[in-house]
């Protein structure tokens, strides 16, 4: 018996009904392990302190307890979820509403930099149940008195020590003292850096704790590749999948059971072999249809998660993820479906720009890196059904039935005086019947992968939030004006950069970290694509990849940073006042006729060479120090 049977179902964790029913909608039944061990402890109300990686079923282990637990009929706000990046916030309000669907009257609502204020404040006055959002966001809400707390029964922490690295903690320990002190705390981590250890020391009440150790790993026969597509290119890039991979048989998950219908639907309109399975069909016949991909009589089967356990068929060639699975654990029973007893399997991952944080905890988790796979050209397609055609032509010519037809096109060519080229042709035609056999390339092809300037297709290592050039820095401020050329990213050399200018500050007491939470918060760009950061005293520079979109700079503009907004341009022009160019040596500084030093240099009349740089106002702030 496997770990995961050993677990107990849902419905023996005294989860409400109504969350029930939504599990079995999804085909869920049994927990995983951080789920089974923190659920029990929050349907009890004690405060939880849970240590696990990004991937292993985080967001399920609090929502289906504190959903559970709701009190029915209030509208006012019963749990606040706070989320280091809006991406992250938006995964788990929806995720929340897929496990409430069956709960009458039920609102969550998801709040985060970059939308309009008049729209979630709208929304609030209406009434939420759960709201979840980014600490920035919710501070400033609180603050404008439009979001209210005095009924909180439940706040939640999700992934703190991204929000530490963010520079969100300070924010989150102010938001946490304004919640009622009755509130029950969750708080989750990845790690536990002793700056979230003392935010749970002051913030939880005898916390119980759980740590899961993730022991995932991948079969070494399972080649594993991801296609970054957007839900609606989905199904197009699944037929042109179809047509260039060399497969025997393909199992195909997804979510629910209606997707699979739909999906099966979908694709046995464009010719293929397929069937679905999912929880509703019955146990015979499920049988039956494992059994005819088996045999050879089917080659597709779209299934969800819980039919698939156990399944164990040599055809299978390839694993598609066609939706991204909620967990790590579940990745690894999905893929492991091919691959078996030493034989080749393909592995192939569909992700949207969104689910870019799963792809990266699944390769934490089974500590492999996935390939990125190129979608196939409309050219590389018709190549490929010439080839096939030609194949079948060829094998239908060793075939031993050919008499009667060969008669048959002698007495064509006889009475008509056909060119056997073009009878030839005209035969292959008839055969193909109304569908082409290629498709139309002056059609432009779709755009299957993220376009904006803010969705890279590189993965290729990267770094934390901890780890970047000016952090080494620390809050002191800048010694020099910041260059006009942005530096390469150390990890993503080839990726080309382009330097910004924020209006926020050292004066302003601003930290590396606040710029790239913000950034990387209100914008959705990931943090490895944010580089190097300089503090002047009045504003700072940040590079970003070059080709950033105005829509995107719009976003930024607006996003707040110690009280701030950002103010983001192109740092393309000298700020007036200041100098940019490098220092010149001691030796080549000019100097007056006194043998002061001339010009705009940071030193005072009296010779005094002063730390830091110009303000907008060309005074030179900073304390003295001795030349």
């Amino acid at each position: 018996m496997s770990d995961t049977e050993q677990l107990p179902l849902f419905s023996e964790l005294g989860l409400a009904a109504p969350v029930l029913k939504a599990l079995q909608d999804v085909g869920y039944e049994r927990p995983s392990p951080i789920q089974a061990a923190a659920i029990p402890h929050l349907m009890a109300g004690h405060d939880l302190l849970g240590q696990a990686q990004t991937g292993t079923g985080k967001t399920a282990a609090f929502a289906l307890p504190l959903l559970s637990r709701l009190e029915a009929g209030n509208r006012n706000t019963q749990v606040l979820v706070l989320a280091p990046t809006r991406e992250l916030a938006l995964q788990v309000a929806e995720a929340c509403q897929r496990y409430a669907k069956h709960m009458p009257d039920f609102h969550v609502l998801p709040i985060y930099g970059g939308s309009s204020y008049e729209t979630q404040t709208r929304a609030l006055r209406r009434g939420a149940q759960v709201v979840v959002g980014t600490p920035g966001r919710v501070m400033d809400l609180i603050r404008r008195k439009n979001l209210d707390l005095s009924g909180l029964r439940a706040l939640v922490l999700d992934e703190a020590d991204e929000m530490l690295r963010m520079g969100f903690i300070d924010d989150v320990d102010w938001i946490m003292d304004q919640c009622p002190s009755t509130r029950q705390v969750a708080l989750f981590s990845a790690t536990m850096p002793d700056q979230i250890r003392r935010v749970a020391q002051k913030h939880l009440k005898q916390p119980k704790e759980i740590k899961i150790i993730t022991k995932t790993s991948t079969a070494p026969t399972i080649r594993q590749r991801y296609w970054q597509v957007t839900g609606l290119h989905k199904l197009d890039a699944m037929t042109r999948l179809l047509e260039v991979e060399p497969y025997e048989a393909v199992l195909v998950f997804v979510r629910t059971k209606n997707a699979a219908e739909e999906l099966a639907g979908k694709l046995a309109a464009r010719g293929h072999a397929c069937e679905a399975l999912h929880g509703d069909i019955p146990q015979k016949l499920r049988e039956r249809t494992v059994d005819k991909l088996r045999q050879g009589q089917l080659d597709i089967l779209i299934a969800t998660d819980v039919v698939a356990r156990g399944l164990d068929v040599e055809r299978i060639t390839h694993v598609v993820n066609y939706d991204i699975p909620y967990d790590t654990e579940s990745y690894v029973h999905r893929i492991g479906r091919t691959g078996r007893a030493g034989r080749k399997g393909e592995a192939i991952l569909f992700v949207a720009p969104r689910e870019r944080r799963m792809l990266r905890a699944i390769e934490h988790a089974t500590r492999q890196a996935i390939e990125p796979m190129k979608m196939p050209s409309t050219e590389d397609i018709n190549q490929h059904r010439m080839t096939k055609f030609k194949e079948r032509i060829r094998e239908t010519m060793m075939g031993e039935e050919l008499e009667l037809y060969l008669n048959l096109v002698n007495e064509l060519i006889e009475e008509d005086s056909a060119d056997p080229l073009e009878l030839a042709a005209a035969l292959a035609k008839l055969v193909q019947g109304d569908q082409p056999l290629l498709l139309d390339d002056s059609i432009p092809e779709p755009q299957f992968n993220a376009g904006s300037g803010r969705d890279f297709e590189r993965r290729d290592g990267g770094r934390d939030f901890g780890s970047r050039d000016a952090g080494d820095r620390g809050d002191r401020p800048a010694r020099r004006m910041p260059s006009l050329e942005p530096r390469p990213l150390k990890d993503n050399p080839d990726v080309e950069m382009e330097r910004y200018r924020v209006d926020v500050g050292a004066h302003h007491g601003v930290k590396p970290g606040q710029i790239v939470g913000a950034i990387a918060n209100e914008a959705n760009i990931e943090s490895r694509f944010i580089g190097n950061i300089d503090i002047a005293d009045d504003f700072s520079t940040v590079d970003l990849p070059k080709g950033m979109t105005a829509d995107v700079l719009e976003v930024i503009k607006k996003a707040r940073v110690c009280q701030r907004p950002l103010q983001i341009t192109r740092y393309t022009e000298v700020p007036a006042g200041t100098n940019t160019a490098p220092r010149p040596p001691r030796s080549d500084r000019p100097f007056n006729k006194d043998r002061r030093p001339s010009g705009d240099r940071p030193f005072n009349k009296g010779g005094e060479r002063r730390e830091g740089g110009f303000n907008k106002d060309r005074k030179f702030a900073g304390k003295r120090r001795d030349s």
